[in-house]
């Protein structure tokens, strides 16, 4: 079977998808909670319900999304169009997101659900098609797994910039208005978004061809329930996605209140993290070249747990140098499985292909999406929750019992999740050997079968069940 491989601009144009989504993504894992409560002025307490709701519409809005992918083809390719035509509506969803209107309480809350639903529907019909790129840009797992390391090192650059770039010009543009200030400064981040997405449609290629299953979405629903390996993803994303957005989303806070910093030390210590996260990326590019992927998932997740525990308990209010020294740890070890994730979730469609003969590609990448969303709304509600729990109040000095919350929020409880995620991989098998001996053993049946020949049980992939 005939591999493809990808150039570097192809990888990198790849590569600035994930980064115009993860303007979102950053924004929603690492600000939107401090955003809503300390600039915009929400209460903690409403969070957790916005959060929840819009969860419940990707229920439905994210495997639509990717029916309509599997069934919709085009010149351009069954993916790539969406960029083409959503660039600009995504940049808008941006701006209004981050924008504050001068209304009273009541009237912002509403104002709040209705873009942060709006920017979510127009991230579904992006993200859909994006995740599922890497199905048809090759069928090289080595390749997948090299263009998911210029993707995630590209999306860490985004998140970067929301971290670093945004509180600062939000000061600068701002002029005392910080309100104002995250209106332009995320509206720029929504600008840059629409360039990344066009420069992604105009230098990639769709070169794998599928057949797209003609089965009924509750039939695609009953072959993803048989794909053990697809399950065990989604219960990776679901709790890696909780620990993740629970950790970054009070990181802010962290250093605001339990550390005594301002806006510069929050600034600083968000970039710690992302900086971390950047070169956890280019690190296991080059440790999965030299060590099995699967396990490097497994223990890297394993070891946040233990470092989260280090971290609560060896940190106080005036260590500040430790907290940053622990948290660049931690926030590294956290993003090395991230390239290996992305690049599984192809091979476990495909694993599914080969062990039920029926391909749910679109649903399949759908699901994985929701689970995503659906942590990230689990851990919005937590957060808002758990800030309630601890009696925080915004803009104001917190008791020793919301700063120990915080600290838990930052360290214990998100390691927790990052443990079942660890735990859960032992069950994930698709390594590369075993992906490639399953698509020999596949290819051997099927040019059988082509010959009108019988295949014996000796050629049936039983080996895959």
């Amino acid at each position: 079977m005939e591999k493809f491989k990808l150039s570097v601009i192809e990888k990198v144009g790849f590569g600035s998808g994930d980064m115009a989504v993860n303007v979102v993504i950053s924004s929603m894992m690492l600000i939107i909670t401090f955003f809503y409560t300390d600039i915009f002025g929400l209460r903690a307490q409403d969070l957790a319900a916005l959060f929840i709701v819009v969860r419940l519409i990707d229920a439905v809005t994210d495997p639509l999304m990717g029916i309509i992918t599997d069934k919709v083809n085009t010149r351009w390719g069954r993916y790539r169009p969406y960029f083409l035509i959503l660039a600009v509506p995504f940049g808008i969803a941006v701006f209004l997101t981050f924008s504050t209107p001068d209304w009273g309480y009541n009237a912002k809350l509403v104002y709040a659900y209705a873009t942060y639903i709006f920017v979510t529907l127009i991230f579904t019909a992006v993200t859909i098609p994006y995740i599922s790129l890497i199905g048809v840009l090759t069928n090289d797992p080595q390749e997948r797994l090299s263009a998911n390391g210029y993707r995630l090192f590209l999306a860490k650059v985004a998140a970067f910039l929301v971290t670093i770039i945004v509180p600062q010009l939000s000061a600068v543009w701002g002029q005392g208005n910080i309100q104002l200030g995250y209106k332009l400064s995320m509206g720029l981040m929504g600008a840059m978004a629409t360039l990344l997405f066009l420069f992604c449609f105009f230098t990639t290629k769709e070169r794998v061809e599928y057949q797209p299953t003609s089965i009924s979405i509750w039939q695609q629903a009953k072959v993803l329930v048989k794909n053990d390996q697809w399950l065990l993803l989604c219960f990776s994303c679901v709790t890696g996605t909780v620990g993740y957005v629970v950790r970054g989303s009070v990181a802010a806070y962290y250093a605001k209140y339990y550390l005594g910093g301002g806006p510069v030390m929050i600034s600083n210590f968000l970039a710690t993290g992302v900086t971390a996260s950047i070169l956890a990326m280019v690190v296991s590019t080059w440790i999965t070249k030299r060590f099995c992927k699967i396990k490097l998932f497994r223990y890297s997740q394993i070891l946040v747990a233990l470092i989260s525990i280090v971290m609560f308990f060896s940190v106080g209010q005036n260590d500040v140098v430790l907290a940053f020294i622990l948290y660049f740890i931690l926030s590294f070890v956290v993003d090395l499985h991230a390239p290996v994730f992305w690049s599984a979730i192809a091979e476990a469609v495909d694993y599914g292909a080969v062990k039920n003969g029926d391909r749910a590609s679109g649903l399949s990448f759908g699901g994985i999406s929701f689970c995503q969303k659906f942590g990230m709304g689990i851990a919005g509600a937590i957060v808002g929750l758990l800030l309630t729990y601890f009696n925080y109040i915004p803009n104001q000095v917190q008791s020793e019992f919301t700063l120990t919350g915080i600290a838990l929020m930052l360290s214990i409880i998100p390691g927790f999740f990052h443990l079942l995620m660890g735990l859960a991989m032992f069950k994930y098998k698709i390594t590369d050997s075993y992906y490639n001996k399953m698509l020999e053993t596949d290819a051997l049946a099927a040019a059988r079968v082509n010959k009108d020949l019988e295949p014996s049980h000796h050629d049936h992939p039983a080996y895959y069940k």
